[in-house]
Protein backbone atom coordinates (compact mmCIF):
# COMPACT_ATOMS: atom_id res chain seq x y z
CA UNK A 1 0.00 0.00 0.00
CA UNK A 2 1.84 3.32 -1.10
CA UNK A 3 1.93 6.17 1.09
CA UNK A 4 0.46 9.72 -0.45
CA UNK A 5 1.40 12.78 -0.44
CA UNK A 6 -2.24 13.54 0.42
CA UNK A 7 -1.82 10.99 2.87
CA UNK A 8 0.99 12.48 4.62
CA UNK A 9 0.15 15.70 4.79
CA UNK A 10 -3.40 14.61 6.32
CA UNK A 11 -1.21 12.30 9.20
CA UNK A 12 0.85 15.84 9.98
CA UNK A 13 -1.85 17.76 10.42
CA UNK A 14 -3.51 15.10 12.96
CA UNK A 15 0.10 14.91 15.06
CA UNK A 16 0.25 18.80 14.99
CA UNK A 17 -3.74 18.98 16.54
CA UNK A 18 -2.73 16.58 18.79
CA UNK A 19 0.69 17.91 20.06
CA UNK A 20 -1.20 21.23 20.67
CA UNK A 21 -3.89 20.00 22.19
CA UNK A 22 -2.20 17.76 24.45
CA UNK A 23 0.55 20.82 25.62
CA UNK A 24 -1.91 22.66 27.11
CA UNK A 25 -2.63 19.75 29.50
CA UNK A 26 0.81 19.63 30.39
CA UNK A 27 1.16 23.42 30.53
CA UNK A 28 -1.31 23.98 33.03
CA UNK A 29 -0.07 20.53 35.17
CA UNK A 30 3.02 22.10 35.13
CA UNK A 31 2.36 25.91 35.94
CA UNK A 32 -0.28 24.55 38.84
CA UNK A 33 2.57 22.08 40.39
CA UNK A 34 4.86 25.37 40.23
CA UNK A 35 1.83 27.55 42.32
CA UNK A 36 1.75 24.72 44.81
CA UNK A 37 5.38 24.72 45.69
CA UNK A 38 6.22 27.97 45.50
CA UNK A 39 3.01 29.98 47.03
CA UNK A 40 2.04 27.23 49.16
CA UNK A 41 1.96 29.68 52.30
CA UNK A 42 0.57 32.29 50.78
CA UNK A 43 -2.56 29.82 50.66
CA UNK A 44 -3.02 29.08 47.07
CA UNK A 45 -3.99 25.59 47.70
CA UNK A 46 -7.20 26.67 49.81
CA UNK A 47 -9.91 25.09 48.87
CA UNK A 48 -11.74 28.37 48.87
CA UNK A 49 -8.88 30.56 46.07
CA UNK A 50 -8.96 27.27 44.00
CA UNK A 51 -13.10 27.83 43.86
CA UNK A 52 -12.92 31.51 43.88
CA UNK A 53 -10.33 30.75 39.94
CA UNK A 54 -13.17 28.80 38.95
CA UNK A 55 -15.84 31.68 39.86
CA UNK A 56 -13.26 34.44 38.29
CA UNK A 57 -12.98 32.34 34.79
CA UNK A 58 -16.34 30.99 34.51
CA UNK A 59 -17.28 34.13 31.96
CA UNK A 60 -14.50 33.77 30.37
CA UNK A 61 -14.92 29.59 29.86
CA UNK A 62 -18.38 30.49 28.95
CA UNK A 63 -17.48 32.73 25.82
CA UNK A 64 -14.88 30.32 24.93
CA UNK A 65 -16.81 27.97 24.20
CA UNK A 66 -18.66 29.69 21.76
CA UNK A 67 -15.38 31.37 20.96
CA UNK A 68 -14.22 27.84 19.74
CA UNK A 69 -17.07 27.52 17.24
CA UNK A 70 -16.79 30.69 15.43
CA UNK A 71 -12.25 30.27 14.99
CA UNK A 72 -13.11 27.11 13.84
CA UNK A 73 -15.74 28.69 11.39
CA UNK A 74 -12.44 30.40 10.17
CA UNK A 75 -14.16 33.70 11.31
CA UNK A 76 -13.25 35.84 14.71
CA UNK A 77 -15.31 38.36 17.03
CA UNK A 78 -13.79 41.18 19.14
CA UNK A 79 -17.48 42.37 20.33
CA UNK A 80 -17.80 39.91 22.93
CA UNK A 81 -16.81 41.51 26.06
CA UNK A 82 -18.81 44.34 25.11
CA UNK A 83 -21.54 42.56 24.83
CA UNK A 84 -21.01 41.04 28.08
CA UNK A 85 -21.24 44.07 29.53
CA UNK A 86 -24.50 45.49 27.60
CA UNK A 87 -26.44 42.62 28.31
CA UNK A 88 -25.99 43.01 32.47
CA UNK A 89 -26.82 46.48 31.90
CA UNK A 90 -29.90 45.65 29.99
CA UNK A 91 -30.91 43.18 32.28
CA UNK A 92 -30.21 44.97 35.53
CA UNK A 93 -32.67 47.99 34.00
CA UNK A 94 -35.14 45.67 32.97
CA UNK A 95 -35.39 43.52 36.15
CA UNK A 96 -35.54 47.02 38.10
CA UNK A 97 -38.81 47.83 35.84
CA UNK A 98 -40.68 44.71 34.93
CA UNK A 99 -39.47 41.38 36.88
CA UNK A 100 -36.02 38.66 37.06
CA UNK A 101 -37.85 36.94 34.05
CA UNK A 102 -38.46 39.92 31.81
CA UNK A 103 -34.80 40.82 32.65
CA UNK A 104 -33.09 37.38 31.78
CA UNK A 105 -35.04 37.81 28.46
CA UNK A 106 -34.07 40.76 27.51
CA UNK A 107 -30.45 40.08 28.37
CA UNK A 108 -30.12 37.14 26.30
CA UNK A 109 -32.45 39.06 23.31
CA UNK A 110 -29.16 41.53 23.30
CA UNK A 111 -26.66 39.04 22.80
CA UNK A 112 -29.02 37.37 20.05
CA UNK A 113 -29.69 40.73 18.33
CA UNK A 114 -25.78 41.63 18.24
CA UNK A 115 -24.77 37.91 16.85
CA UNK A 116 -27.41 38.60 14.13
CA UNK A 117 -26.27 42.02 13.80
CA UNK A 118 -22.95 40.72 12.83
CA UNK A 119 -24.06 37.27 11.66
CA UNK A 120 -25.83 39.62 8.64
CA UNK A 121 -22.56 41.95 7.97
CA UNK A 122 -20.39 39.16 7.15
CA UNK A 123 -22.67 36.92 5.48
CA UNK A 124 -24.54 39.39 3.38
CA UNK A 125 -22.82 42.60 3.70
CA UNK A 126 -19.36 40.69 2.98
CA UNK A 127 -17.63 43.02 5.68
CA UNK A 128 -14.81 40.56 7.35
CA UNK A 129 -15.67 39.46 10.53
CA UNK A 130 -12.71 41.38 12.42
CA UNK A 131 -14.04 44.57 11.03
CA UNK A 132 -17.94 43.80 11.76
CA UNK A 133 -17.15 42.93 15.29
CA UNK A 134 -14.16 45.90 15.78
CA UNK A 135 -17.01 48.07 14.94
CA UNK A 136 -19.65 46.24 16.72
CA UNK A 137 -17.36 46.38 20.04
CA UNK A 138 -17.47 50.22 20.03
CA UNK A 139 -21.01 49.92 19.11
CA UNK A 140 -22.11 48.10 22.15
CA UNK A 141 -19.93 49.57 24.31
CA UNK A 142 -21.12 53.06 23.88
CA UNK A 143 -24.81 51.89 23.99
CA UNK A 144 -23.83 50.61 27.52
CA UNK A 145 -22.47 53.75 28.20
CA UNK A 146 -25.66 55.64 27.27
CA UNK A 147 -28.26 53.42 28.70
CA UNK A 148 -26.68 53.25 31.98
CA UNK A 149 -25.50 56.89 32.28
CA UNK A 150 -21.94 55.14 33.18
CA UNK A 151 -23.14 54.48 36.68
CA UNK A 152 -24.35 51.07 37.83
CA UNK A 153 -27.19 49.59 37.69
CA UNK A 154 -27.79 47.61 41.10
CA UNK A 155 -29.92 43.96 40.82
CA UNK A 156 -32.07 43.75 43.96
CA UNK A 157 -33.15 40.53 43.55
CA UNK A 158 -31.76 37.53 45.61
CA UNK A 159 -32.77 34.97 43.53
CA UNK A 160 -31.48 36.03 40.33
CA UNK A 161 -28.31 36.90 42.07
CA UNK A 162 -28.06 32.90 43.53
CA UNK A 163 -29.04 31.69 40.30
CA UNK A 164 -26.48 33.88 37.63
CA UNK A 165 -23.45 33.64 39.67
CA UNK A 166 -23.61 34.02 43.67
CA UNK A 167 -24.76 30.43 44.86
CA UNK A 168 -23.94 27.62 45.99
CA UNK A 169 -24.97 24.35 46.08
CA UNK A 170 -23.41 23.11 48.94
CA UNK A 171 -19.60 23.62 48.80
CA UNK A 172 -20.38 23.55 44.68
CA UNK A 173 -20.34 27.39 42.71
CA UNK A 174 -23.06 27.64 40.55
CA UNK A 175 -20.80 29.56 38.65
CA UNK A 176 -18.74 25.91 38.13
CA UNK A 177 -22.33 24.30 37.22
CA UNK A 178 -22.43 27.09 34.48
CA UNK A 179 -19.11 26.03 33.18
CA UNK A 180 -20.04 22.75 32.73
CA UNK A 181 -23.42 22.82 31.21
CA UNK A 182 -21.72 25.17 28.46
CA UNK A 183 -18.59 22.90 28.29
CA UNK A 184 -20.63 19.38 27.67
CA UNK A 185 -23.12 21.07 25.57
CA UNK A 186 -20.39 22.94 23.46
CA UNK A 187 -17.97 19.96 23.18
CA UNK A 188 -21.10 17.29 22.40
CA UNK A 189 -22.27 19.51 19.65
CA UNK A 190 -18.59 20.56 18.20
CA UNK A 191 -17.96 16.77 18.11
CA UNK A 192 -21.26 14.60 17.51
CA UNK A 193 -23.20 16.37 15.63
CA UNK A 194 -23.58 17.27 12.09
CA UNK A 195 -23.66 21.44 12.94
CA UNK A 196 -20.17 20.80 14.41
CA UNK A 197 -18.65 19.11 11.66
CA UNK A 198 -19.75 21.78 8.87
CA UNK A 199 -18.21 24.24 10.89
CA UNK A 200 -14.88 22.50 11.22
CA UNK A 201 -15.43 22.14 7.09
CA UNK A 202 -16.08 25.43 6.03
CA UNK A 203 -13.22 26.39 8.66
CA UNK A 204 -10.90 24.00 6.88
CA UNK A 205 -11.84 25.27 3.68
CA UNK A 206 -14.54 27.34 2.64
CA UNK A 207 -14.65 26.38 -1.19
CA UNK A 208 -14.58 22.80 -1.16
CA UNK A 209 -17.35 22.87 2.15
CA UNK A 210 -19.30 24.73 -0.04
CA UNK A 211 -18.96 22.78 -3.31
CA UNK A 212 -20.33 19.90 -1.00
CA UNK A 213 -23.41 21.04 0.09
CA UNK A 214 -22.53 23.20 3.15
CA UNK A 215 -24.54 26.31 3.70
CA UNK A 216 -21.41 27.98 4.61
CA UNK A 217 -22.98 31.04 5.32
CA UNK A 218 -25.58 30.15 6.98
CA UNK A 219 -22.97 28.31 9.52
CA UNK A 220 -21.01 31.43 9.79
CA UNK A 221 -24.43 33.15 10.94
CA UNK A 222 -25.11 30.55 13.56
CA UNK A 223 -21.73 30.64 15.16
CA UNK A 224 -21.87 34.44 15.43
CA UNK A 225 -25.39 34.32 16.83
CA UNK A 226 -23.91 31.56 19.05
CA UNK A 227 -21.31 34.33 20.03
CA UNK A 228 -23.85 36.76 20.89
CA UNK A 229 -25.46 34.57 23.16
CA UNK A 230 -22.45 33.08 25.54
CA UNK A 231 -21.60 37.00 25.56
CA UNK A 232 -24.86 37.63 27.22
CA UNK A 233 -24.90 35.31 29.39
CA UNK A 234 -21.06 35.79 30.49
CA UNK A 235 -22.85 39.36 31.14
CA UNK A 236 -25.80 38.38 33.11
CA UNK A 237 -23.15 36.16 35.57
CA UNK A 238 -21.01 39.42 35.95
CA UNK A 239 -24.03 40.97 36.77
CA UNK A 240 -25.59 38.28 38.98
CA UNK A 241 -22.21 37.72 40.86
CA UNK A 242 -21.86 41.58 41.32
CA UNK A 243 -25.19 42.53 41.85
CA UNK A 244 -25.42 45.06 39.59
CA UNK A 245 -25.03 45.84 36.02
CA UNK A 246 -22.04 47.75 34.88
CA UNK A 247 -20.67 49.11 31.40
CA UNK A 248 -17.12 48.02 31.98
CA UNK A 249 -18.32 44.21 33.04
CA UNK A 250 -16.48 42.08 30.17
CA UNK A 251 -13.89 44.79 29.29
CA UNK A 252 -11.06 43.71 27.91
CA UNK A 253 -12.35 40.19 27.60
CA UNK A 254 -12.26 39.48 24.59
CA UNK A 255 -8.12 39.12 23.98
CA UNK A 256 -8.49 36.71 27.17
CA UNK A 257 -11.64 34.30 25.30
CA UNK A 258 -9.41 34.21 22.35
CA UNK A 259 -6.26 33.25 23.89
CA UNK A 260 -7.88 30.59 26.07
CA UNK A 261 -9.52 29.29 23.06
CA UNK A 262 -6.25 29.63 20.92
CA UNK A 263 -3.82 28.25 23.98
CA UNK A 264 -6.53 24.92 24.04
CA UNK A 265 -5.70 23.70 20.44
CA UNK A 266 -8.53 25.48 18.69
CA UNK A 267 -6.71 27.35 15.67
CA UNK A 268 -6.99 31.46 14.67
CA UNK A 269 -7.18 30.22 10.79
CA UNK A 270 -10.12 27.69 11.24
CA UNK A 271 -10.69 23.91 10.35
CA UNK A 272 -9.63 22.63 14.16
CA UNK A 273 -11.36 23.67 17.37
CA UNK A 274 -11.60 21.47 20.98
CA UNK A 275 -14.18 23.05 23.35
CA UNK A 276 -12.37 21.20 26.11
CA UNK A 277 -9.27 22.64 25.62
CA UNK A 278 -10.75 26.00 25.42
CA UNK A 279 -11.70 25.60 29.09
CA UNK A 280 -8.74 24.73 30.01
CA UNK A 281 -6.98 27.48 28.51
CA UNK A 282 -9.00 30.13 30.44
CA UNK A 283 -8.75 28.26 33.62
CA UNK A 284 -4.76 28.48 32.70
CA UNK A 285 -5.06 32.35 32.32
CA UNK A 286 -7.19 32.21 35.88
CA UNK A 287 -4.48 30.00 37.56
CA UNK A 288 -1.99 32.69 36.38
CA UNK A 289 -3.56 35.80 37.26
CA UNK A 290 -4.12 34.44 40.81
CA UNK A 291 -1.20 33.01 41.28
CA UNK A 292 0.81 36.62 40.18
CA UNK A 293 -1.34 38.34 42.44
CA UNK A 294 -0.75 35.94 45.28
CA UNK A 295 2.95 36.57 44.21
CA UNK A 296 2.53 40.53 44.95
CA UNK A 297 3.19 41.45 41.13
CA UNK A 298 1.48 44.40 40.37
CA UNK A 299 -1.51 44.72 38.12
CA UNK A 300 0.87 46.53 35.44
CA UNK A 301 3.25 43.76 35.98
CA UNK A 302 0.16 41.48 35.30
CA UNK A 303 -0.64 43.08 32.39
CA UNK A 304 2.45 42.21 30.64
CA UNK A 305 2.25 38.79 31.58
CA UNK A 306 -1.32 38.29 30.27
CA UNK A 307 0.14 40.24 26.49
CA UNK A 308 2.87 37.30 27.19
CA UNK A 309 0.19 34.65 27.13
CA UNK A 310 -1.69 36.13 24.40
CA UNK A 311 1.70 36.10 22.62
CA UNK A 312 2.22 32.53 23.00
CA UNK A 313 -1.25 31.73 21.98
CA UNK A 314 -1.01 33.01 18.47
CA UNK A 315 2.42 31.83 18.17
CA UNK A 316 1.13 28.20 18.36
CA UNK A 317 -1.98 29.01 16.44
CA UNK A 318 0.22 29.90 13.20
CA UNK A 319 2.20 26.86 13.81
CA UNK A 320 -1.06 25.48 11.46
CA UNK A 321 -0.04 26.54 8.49
CA UNK A 322 3.97 26.23 8.86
Amino acid sequence: MHTTDTDIKIRSRRLLASWRQGIIYLGFLGIFAVFCVTLHGQGFLDPENLLNIVRQTTMISIMAVAMTFVLSSGEIDLSVGAVAGLASVVTALTIRSLGMGAGIMAGIATGLLVGAVNGLLITRVRIPSFLTTLAMMGIARGAAMWVSGTAAIPILSDRYAWFFGGGNLGPVPVLLLWTMIFGVVGHVALRRTSFGRRVLATGGGETAARYSGINTSGIKARVMLLSGFAAAIAGMLYAGRMQSGRFQFGEGDELSVIASAVLGGTSLFGGVGTVVGSIIGALMIGLINNGLTLMGLEYSQQLIARGAIIILAVAIGTQKRR
